[in-house]
Order: structure tokens, then sequence, then C-alpha cells
């Protein structure tokens, strides 16, 4: 009932959104503002040839694999900043110095050094998201119950025991909002990525629009995108926190 409420709800902002967007359209008639017609007509087009689905996959492949490779590096570097002091004395400067360096700093360096290839433009946008997934989990690292740890030790639990009945489910809404902020910037980081140095993908296809002053197709790939963030949002994301939540009271 929740749920359907909720998606009520985005349905109604939705259509106010689309109404408002289809009257501006309509008061300034120009090709740089396309109506939703023209803009569902440019997706179905981009659809029917295979381009749109072709470049998605490319960068949904880009987008999981620096996802992951981001989450599992950030994850282990923030739990170690939390637990440990000497670590978080002696690393977190680097982390800092990261979480505020440019992003377009790292994808030029990388691609400058190791050349326009996929590994560099993976591994530029996992340096991007690395310092913002280990300060999230050093946060709910710090965190921790002391009174569950002592009972873990009372009770003789091994260490990973200890990980996976005390500390993983603890962490598990910081798991959760690392992965949803994570994804928003990878999402983000993989087109200009794409823009700067990759054939193929999304990125690329709005910089090919763009030249061209191709709106319609400029928001049809806004759209599939936007279409598949929220699939991966409600399907998967918001599933999974609230099964990872549900030992608590």
């Amino acid at each position: 009932m929740a749920f359907a409420g909720r998606l009520g709800w985005s349905a109604l902002s939705l259509g106010v959104f689309v109404a408002l967007w289809w009257i501006v359209a309509l008061v300034v008639d120009s090709r740089l503002l396309p109506d939703p017609p023209t803009v569902v007509r440019a997706l179905v087009v981009a659809a029917e040839t295979g381009e749109l689905i072709f470049n998605l996959l490319i960068t949904l492949a880009r987008v999981a694999a620096s996802f992951a490779i981001a989450m599992l590096i950030g994850s282990a570097l923030g739990i170690l900043l939390g637990l440990s002091r000497t670590a978080d004395r002696l690393l977190s400067p680097w982390v800092v110095l990261f979480l505020n360096l440019p992003a377009l700093v790292i994808i030029i360096l990388a691609y400058v050094w190791f050349g326009l290839n996929e590994s560099a433009a993976i591994l530029a946008v996992a340096i991007n998201k690395i310092p913002n997934v280990a300060v999230t989990l050093r946060e709910g690292a710090v965190a921790l119950s002391r009174d569950l740890a002592e009972m873990a030790r009372i009770y003789r639990f091994g260490r990973w025991k200890t990980l996976r009945h005390v500390i993983l489910p603890q962490l598990a809404p910081f798991f959760a909002a690392a992965a949803r902020s994570g994804l928003a910037l990878v999402w983000k980081i993989v087109l200009v990525v794409e823009l700067l140095g990759r054939p193929n993908g999304v990125g690329f296809e709005l910089q090919s629009s763009f030249q061209l002053f191709d709106v319609a197709t400029i928001l049809a790939y806004a759209l599939a995108f936007g279409m598949i963030v929220q699939a991966i949002e409600l399907g998967l994301i918001q599933p999974w926190e609230r099964a990872a939540n549900r030992w608590r009271r």
C-alpha cells in the first residue's frame, strides 16, 4: 500500500512535469526545446537502429565494472580507517586529497598515462568514487556498537562470525548510502569519460548529438538513462536496503 502510494505521487509529479514541459515547448516553438512526442520519436528511432541498446549496454558495463571496484576497495579502506586510529591518521590526508581532486584531472591523467583504453576509463571512474565510499564506511565503522562487540567476545565468536553477524549488519545502512550516492556519481563520471576518450557509449552519443545541436536525441538518451536508474533504484537498491535492515526493530 505504501509502495503504491509512493508510486502514485511519483506518477503525479512526473505528469505535472511533462505537462509543463509540453506547454513551454509549444510557447517557445524551437528545435532547441522539442516537445515530449518529438523526444519519444527520437527514442524510438534510436531503439530501432539498435544504437540505443548498444550504447546503453556499453555504458552499463563500464558503470558496473567501475562501481564494483570502487565499492570493494572503498569499503575495505573505510572499515580499516574506522577501526584503526593509526591507519586513519596515516591515510586520511590522502583520502581528503582524492575526495577534493576534480574528476576531470583524474580522467585526463589516466588517459595520458595509460592510453585511451577501457582499463584507463574504468580506473579513472573507480579512483573518483573510492574516497566517497571510504568516508561513508569509515563513519559506519566508527559508530559500531561496543556493547555488541563485547557480547561477541563473551560468547567467543570467531572473527568470521563476528564480521558476518555483528559488524556487517550494523554497516548495512552505510553500504546502502555509499551504493546509492556512488551509483549516481559513477553514472555521471562514466559519461564524462566516454565523452573525452571512448568511441561508443551514451557519453559519446551525447557528444555527437551536441555537435549537431540534436536536442531531441540528447533528451531521448537522458530519458532512457533515467528509466534505467529508476529501475535499478526500485528493483535492486531499495529491496536490498529493506532486507539488510530487517534485523532492526
